[in-house]
């Protein structure tokens, strides 16, 4: 065994971890038709009346997403997409940067490829997980490529159809 184990301390009971402490899910607003680097505008945090958030969320500037606090955060990407030409790959890629935004790293990829002969219109979701230690320096982006002529990611204001989700699994 590895770690330390709970233990009973007077009346307390320690070792043990508070738990999922920060989790925020944000949405696309309005649909995407063109290239776009980083998605930076249609973004809201789901507003309906069932929705909450832990802790104190996410922030979004320009499209470059900080992060309330440092720790090992689950990110999904899911997107909903149609495409009217039989040979298109839409994608939303997330890039991470550990320097304050100087340089990124492409560290995941949500896509869906229409097949020969047919349009399509699918939904995919993108797991990944980013080690944020430092809130200053890590950032994460959204870029949205291979936008052909009648494909659209999908936005909603309303329902969550192209949405992001932050969740805080732990300690760095």
């Amino acid at each position: 065994l590895t770690g330390t184990l709970p233990a009973v301390s007077g009346a307390n009971l320690t070792g043990i971890s508070a738990g999922i402490t920060e989790a925020d899910q944000w949405r696309l607003t309005n649909d995407i038709s063109s290239n776009t680097d980083p998605i930076s505008s249609n973004l809201e945090r789901v507003d309906d009346a069932s929705f909450g958030y832990i802790g104190s969320g996410m922030s979004v500037s320009s499209g470059i997403w900080t992060f309330p606090a440092t720790g090992i955060y689950k990110i999904l990407v899911t997107m909903k997409a149609y495409s009217s030409d039989s040979s298109d790959t839409l994608k939303i890629a997330m890039y991470v940067s550990t320097d304050s935004g100087s340089s990124y790293d492409e560290v995941g990829e949500t896509a869906i490829s229409s097949e020969s002969g047919s349009a399509v219109g699918n939904t995919a979701t993108t797991p990944m997980f980013v080690d944020v230690t430092n809130t200053s320096t890590v950032k994460v982006k959204f870029i949205a490529t291979s936008l052909d002529s009648g494909s659209v990611i999908e936005g909603d204001t309303a329902k969550n159809k192209t949405c992001f989700t932050f969740i805080r699994m732990g300690d760095t």
